[in-house]
């Protein structure tokens, strides 16, 4: 296929999913999140491939907590939020500071604010847990700051140009997770908030083994170096959902890293600190976190001398 034709086809994609999520847009919101729980129900009904990882994912950390049909329960509870949080994406292009308060509200914001004042710029450890494009979003609007996002790209282009709008809505530098590390470091040197996920499984060489719900799960050691490179204070901030519907976004206290002369020990450690944070949360909030992803699927590495983040 020509290349300007190609190119051609994306943008009309582009423009119908847009429409759409326009369309989707003015259904009530509440209305939104029914319609997505019923589909996370159907989900529930359909052998999927990416429903199959999730139930897997439950019984490796449950099994012996709860019995088969409490994790199926479970399961079930998990595809019905991620359903409600597809349908929530439309209305995340209306947000504005007159409806903010409709969707989300604060917790411990000054948490996040005294680091800020420090000066350095802030790095704010989060995960993809209820929902994330919402913390994203709602926090430039809410305090009108400079942020930036670490985040891999999406394949499908159009999808890809749809969420790269709405991450960037309120002046976000969006930067991808793959060959990054300059431009992080230009965003803390800037004084921005970094959001980073470290909730993700990455190949050995990215990565340090450090337990995550009790089972050993490789994780990136990318954060723990920039810290350290840095001297940037790390808040956590999560947005979770509420009885009533709406979101809190949460910002723990700053983590009090770790440091030794040994530069490596620290990494790990940090790590580590980083991961059992994620971890508190999700224990809190099992059915918003995303059980679809395989976490602990790299099991063998062979190590290699650390580098410097440069």
């Amino acid at each position: 296929m020509p290349l300007k034709l190609k190119e051609y086809l994306l943008t009309i994609i582009y423009r119908l999913i847009y429409l759409i999520i326009r369309i989707l847009s003015h259904i009530p919101f509440r209305i939104c999140q029914f319609i997505g729980r019923t589909l996370g129900l159907l989900f529930d009904l359909i052998p999927m491939k990416r429903t199959d990882v999730s139930l897997d994912n439950l019984r490796y950390v449950f099994e012996g907590d709860l019995n088969e049909n409490e994790i199926r329960r479970l399961n079930r509870r998990v595809l019905m939020h991620f359903g409600e949080m597809l349908f929530e994406i439309p209305h995340l292009f209306r947000l504005n500071s007159e409806n903010l308060d409709n969707y989300v509200i604060f917790e411990n914001q000054q948490n996040l604010l005294a680091a800020l004042d420090k000066g350095k710029g802030v790095f704010a450890l989060t995960a993809h847990l209820g929902n994330w494009e919402l913390l994203n979003t709602a926090v430039p609007l809410y305090f009108g700051i400079k942020t930036a996002a670490v985040a891999r790209p999406i394949e499908f282009l159009p999808v890809e140009r749809l969420f790269s709008d709405l991450r960037s809505r309120f002046g976000t530098d969006l930067i991808q997770k793959q060959r990054g590390i300059k431009r992080i470091l230009t965003a803390i040197k800037d004084k921005k908030l970094v959001g980073i996920l470290l909730d993700q499984s990455v190949d050995w060489y990215e990565g340090v083994f450090v337990e995550f719900m009790g089972r050993p799960a490789c994780t990136n050691k990318a954060l723990a170096r920039l810290v350290q490179k840095t001297g940037a204070p790390v808040v956590p901030a999560f947005c979770v959902k509420q009885p009533d519907g709406r979101y809190k976004i949460i910002f723990d206290e700053e983590v009090n890293i770790q440091k030794s002369a040994d530069k490596t020990i620290d990494v790990e450690q940090n790590t580590a600190l980083f991961t059992a944070i994620i971890e508190k949360h999700v224990r809190e909030y099992p059915e918003q976190w995303f059980w679809f992803h395989r976490r602990w699927k790299v099991k063998n590495y062979c190590p290699l001398p650390d580098d410097n983040v440069s």
